[in-house]
Formats: structure tokens, sequence, C-alpha cells
């Protein structure tokens, strides 16, 4: 566990000299970052939007439930120290398609309609995340628009 703590650091700290593994790692660090930095925003945490990025955790990576729940912890210890998201957009930016970084600001989305009720605080780290990730307007609402959909919010 250590060394996957010292890979991730090492991997944020010298992204140039990362082997594969740990590229993969710190690309799958810096999306959870985002979608619990999404569940933080929220002034009441509840259960159904940690479950909501544990649900996107799994099947994003097809992870285990086991290490879905690791990179979800690490997620939150390492969002707490964040000063802010470049660091995680950045290499979002470097690595993914236009369309996955859509799909990560639909899974935002997600998560801050799991309880049903969006908050101010939500929707504005999406925003701001949403403009870090360099994705269009149209593509923006429309991953809103899905996302209310799937959430039976849609009227």
């Amino acid at each position: 566990m250590l060394q996957a703590f010292k890979d991730l650091f090492d991997a944020f700290t010298e992204p140039g000299s990362e082997s594969p593994e740990a590229h993969t790692r710190a690309l799958r660090l810096a999306t959870a970052v985002l979608l619990v930095e999404v569940m933080r925003a929220d002034p009441t945490l509840n259960a159904a939007e940690r479950e909501a990025v544990m649900a996107r955790l799994h099947k994003k990576f097809a992870l285990s439930d086991e290490e879905a729940a690791r990179l979800f912890e690490l997620a939150e210890l390492t969002a707490r120290g964040a000063s802010d998201f470049y660091q995680f957009t950045s290499r979002i930016n470097e690595s993914f398609t236009h369309a996955q970084k859509i799909a990560i600001i639909e899974n935002m989305w997600q998560i801050a309609y799991s309880d049903a009720n969006l908050d101010a605080n939500e929707n504005q780290i999406i925003s701001k995340i949403d403009g870090l990730l360099y994705v269009t307007q149209g593509d923006y609402i429309g991953a809103k628009m899905r996302a209310t959909e799937a959430a039976g919010l849609a009227s």
C-alpha cells in the first residue's frame, strides 16, 4: 500500500518518468478526485452520493469492490490536500479523448443528482471542472440533460 502511495505521488510530481502502470493509476486517481469533489461539494454528505462515486469508479475502471474502495479512500485523502483542480485536469487533458472527458462530466452530474437534489456548490464545481477539461458548452449541457434524465428528474 505504501508503494502505491509513493507511485501516485511520484506520478504527480514527475509525470515524465512514470511507468505505464503508474500513469494508469495516476489517471484513475485524477478522475476519482474529480468525482469525489462533487460529493464533497454537497454540504450534506450522504450515502447515495458515496455509493454513486463508488459505482462509477467500479464501472469506469472495471475494479473489484476492494480496489474501488481503496481508490475512493485515496481520492478523498488527495482531494482534501489539493489546492486546485489543475493537477488533475491537466493530466486528464493529456491522456483522455474529448468523449472520455464528456463522460467524466456526465458522471459528475450523475453523482450530483444521486440524492435527487442539486446543490449550488455541486453545480459550481462541475462548471469549473468542465472549463478546465475544455468540454464545449453544448456537450456540457448534453451531459447534464442525460444525467437529469437518468436520475428521473427530467420534466
